[in-house]
């Protein structure tokens, strides 16, 4: 008979099965059928030997005798049918459980199928071993996936969208439901698979734009076609390298401003000496005002200097702490007086942010926006919306545009008479400090620029 044992748990690995298969001199369930044929013919072969040897009984007694026979010969079938007939049916739940995916059910080795309940369980130890590795494999792959940067998708061979992860989402900003089964078309990716692999190119997605790398490589699943492309914002990294470009810069340009500084309060002592001699020129007085005003406005400058510009340096690592947004978004919005500046509330929201560098990053954005403005008497709406793991903070004027130019974050480049060309880069550095970006592009629908600063949400904001 084969018996079934329960489901083992999931902390102990499952028994392996021996390495070689045990064989019986006669396989057992053979023997078993054999044997028991054998009892089951008893009753008639004893029967049939006692006719030949004391001859024909007695007609009343062997209309008994032969009943007995036949009940004892029927109940000697039913009990060999279901000794045969049970293990076959125990196989067969065994192979079921196999099918519909079980694998932790086993047969006992000593019983009658032995050999076939060994290949079965070796065939059941085999299929759980490849499925945890499985299950593991695509836990490991979701992670993984989950974890890039790089924006990830896969489609089928109808080009039609099958698998993304978090990163596609953002940049495609939309919810996982409505990309879902839409074509490469459908969502502006066709010239990208149409393109060549391996390419560089500038491109506006509808949460991103930027430069970006594209690569795209054909995969088969289930004997059919599909495609993977894969997007990589290259944008930021060289914005990193940038960043550390202008550090470098910096430095040797504080080195050489305070070389210069030197000399200039040399001089200061020098005309600090040269009023305390005696007798004194009769001009010393306007030479003496006039070297010391120029030495102290220029030293003054000079510090000054230093200050705005090596701030991009010395930016430090966001001090994270739960902000209110829209306090946050009404108290910037009502710094700068010169033209009215409306704030549309959004969703009361809490993000995970340092806010002395959030309000100046949303201060300088703003400033460049009321800027822009002051000129055509227009104004300035700010707002903010949830999407998928962000926040986008929305500040849109009524100015002439951004101008056209792939320098607006590059530091020191600037448009403006007078402007200091750091407070886009400034910005950008604060909100990529956070996780986020900034961008800044011209208005769809109207005249003017819009200027986007967004934010990962925490878990429990989304």
């Amino acid at each position: 008979m084969v018996c079934v044992k329960a489901p083992m748990s999931l902390m102990a690995p499952p028994e392996s099965p021996p390495s070689t298969r045990p064989r019986a001199r006669l396989p057992a369930y053979e023997a078993r059928a054999l044997y028991g044929a054998l009892v089951v013919s008893f009753p008639a072969l004893v029967t049939l030997t006692l006719v030949l040897f004391m001859g024909r009984p007695d007609v009343h007694n062997g209309v008994y005798f032969l009943l007995a026979v036949a009940i004892v010969t029927v109940w000697l079938a039913r009990w060999h049918y279901r000794r045969m007939i049970h293990p076959i049916r125990t196989l067969a739940s065994l192979l079921e459980a196999l099918r519909e995916g079980d694998y932790s059910m086993r047969g006992a080795s000593h019983s009658v199928l032995g050999d076939v309940v060994y290949d079965i369980n070796a065939l059941a130890e085999r299929l759980q071993s490849e499925r945890l590795h499985f299950e593991e494999s695509s836990y490991l792959l979701g992670k993984t996936l989950a974890a890039l940067d790089n924006a990830v998708l896969v489609f089928d061979e109808g080009r039609r969208l099958r698998l993304l992860n978090p990163a596609a989402q953002r940049l495609l900003h939309a919810e996982h439901a409505r990309l879902f089964g839409r074509s490469a078309q459908e969502l502006g990716l066709q010239p990208l698979l149409d393109g060549p692999s391996r390419q560089l190119l500038s491109h506006a997605f509808a949460g991103r734009r930027g430069r970006f790398e594209i690569r795209h490589a054909p995969l088969r699943s289930g004997g059919l076609g599909g495609r993977l492309l894969v997007i990589n914002d290259v944008g930021r990294v060289l914005r990193e390298e940038e960043r550390q470009a202008w550090q470098r810069l910096l430095r040797v340009l504080g080195h050489e401003v305070n070389n210069s500084l030197a000399p200039i309060q040399s001089m200061a002592n020098t005309l600090a000496t040269l009023v305390q001699r005696e007798p004194l020129p009769h001009d010393w007085r306007d030479d003496f005002h006039s070297g010391l005003e120029l030495i102290g406005h220029r030293a003054g400058a000079l510090a000054r200097f230093l200050a705005r510009y090596s701030q991009l340096a010395r930016l430090p690592p966001p001090r994270l702490r739960t902000v209110l947004l829209a306090a946050l978004l009404e108290k910037v919005a009502h710094l700068d007086q010169r033209v009215v500046v409306h704030v549309d509330a959004g969703v009361p929201l809490q993000v995970e942010a340092d806010p002395d560098q959030l309000e100046q990053a949303l201060i300088n954005l703003l400033r460049n926006a009321v800027e822009a403005s002051l000129p055509e008497g227009g104004e300035v709406e700010l707002n903010w919306q949830v999407g998928e793991g962000e926040v986008r903070i929305e500040i849109r004027d009524d100015g002439a545009g951004p101008p056209a130019s792939d320098n607006l974050f590059v530091p020191f480049f600037t448009t403006k008479s007078g402007g200091s060309g750091i407070g886009l880069a400034f910005a950008r550095q604060i909100a990529e400090a956070h996780g986020g970006g900034v961008s800044l592009v011209a208005r769809e629908n109207a005249r003017g620029a819009l200027a986007i600063l967004w934010l990962p949400l925490p878990e429990s904001g989304r």
